[in-house]
């Protein structure tokens, strides 16, 4: 079996020192003050060579992987599919790699999908965090391993984390379905106790009680996410149907995508009597004949940012933490300009 190459082969060629091809291979040729010529002509002969570094060497000598797992919630779900994709993307743009896991917001296979990735000795997490996880996000933090956590957070514990202002962004959208006449508003939300719908929830609330208007239990729907055909399927009846709404505010794309399918199922021109506003942006609304707005999530800003803290600690383990919110726009072809 032919040999591998190896670095002295390539500085042979190319008639430079070792170390100097290392520096250019590992991306380090510019601060080891490496011209461009010589490194252009380094890479040249890596790849004539069809040179491959040996990463279990390189992990022993430095303790590092270059490589980060990321664990969302939901790879279906297109804000995490999107998300992971723009992780992805930054990530080999400083040359690491990413290892993608999904929890499908359960506990016990997030866990069973950490221990997987801690195993592989990545370097660090980026985390959507489910519901019931906060017991191992501190045992994470407490443990000294960089992590992220994205979209969601605990709000006692202090972590590194990258979101959007839930609270602003649910006044927001209220807002919008107040300010087109409308008084009864539903809300249709996750029945969960994880902090970040708590904000929308509450922005929804703020938003009536700002407009004067008395907060009303019955128009505020609670799904599971384990039977959440059934739960749309009896909360649209009892919103539209029984309670007759003038709109409905759904609290994620993916209870739009099925509140909106057990609306039309109810009528096809429902759309036209009551109006609908979704927190995140879903394929599904281009096919609809009325357009839907929606609050954008700055998605890419949001990956981007997630990874370039998380390589920080990785790199500087006694960075300091960081929170990062951003602001969501609300958005459709409908909208006002």
């Amino acid at each position: 079996m032919k040999p591998k190459t190896s670095l002295k082969d390539i500085a042979k060629i190319v008639g430079v020192s070792i170390p100097l091809v290392s520096y250019v291979l590992s991306n380090k040729g510019k601060e080891n003050r490496v011209s461009e010529k010589t490194a252009k002509r380094i890479r040249e002969v890596a790849k004539e060579l069809n040179y491959h570094p040996n990463w279990n060497a390189r992990s022993l000598k430095t303790n590092k992987t270059r490589s980060i797992g990321v664990i969302v919630a939901d790879i279906s779900n297109p804000f995490f599919s999107n998300l992971a994709r723009t992780i992805e993307d930054e990530a080999f743009s400083q040359d690491y790699t990413v290892i993608f896991g999904s929890s499908d917001e359960k506990v016990e296979k997030f866990n069973k999908v950490l221990d997987f990735l801690k195993m592989r000795q990545v370097d660090g997490f980026i985390i959507a965090a489910p519901e019931g996880s906060r017991e191992i996000i501190a045992d994470l933090a407490k443990a000294g391993i960089p992590f992220v956590l994205i979209d969601r957070y605990f709000n006692d514990l202090t972590t590194n984390y990258v979101t959007v202002d839930n609270f602003k962004a649910s006044m927001q959208a209220t807002n919008y379905l107040l300010g087109k006449g409308n008084k009864k508003i539903g809300a249709v939300l996750y029945n969960s106790k994880l902090h970040h719908y708590k904000e929308r929830h509450q922005g929804y609330v703020e938003a009536l009680k700002k407009a004067g208007l008395t907060v009303d239990a019955e128009l505020i729907k609670r799904i599971n996410h384990g039977s959440l055909k059934a739960d749309m399927k009896r909360v649209v009846k009892e919103l539209v149907q029984d309670a007759e709404v003038d709109a409905i505010y759904f609290h994620t794309n993916t209870l739009a995508e099925e509140g909106l399918t057990q609306m039309l199922g109810l009528d096809r021109k429902i759309l036209k009597k009551v109006d609908v506003v979704v927190f995140d942006q879903n394929s599904s609304y281009n096919f609809l004949e009325d357009p839907i707005p929606y609050l954008h999530q700055p998605i890419k800003e949001i990956g981007q940012k997630a990874l370039r803290i998380l390589i920080e600690q990785i790199q500087q383990p006694a960075q300091e933490l960081q929170q990062i919110s951003y602001e969501t726009s609300l958005e459709s072809s409908s909208l006002e300009p």
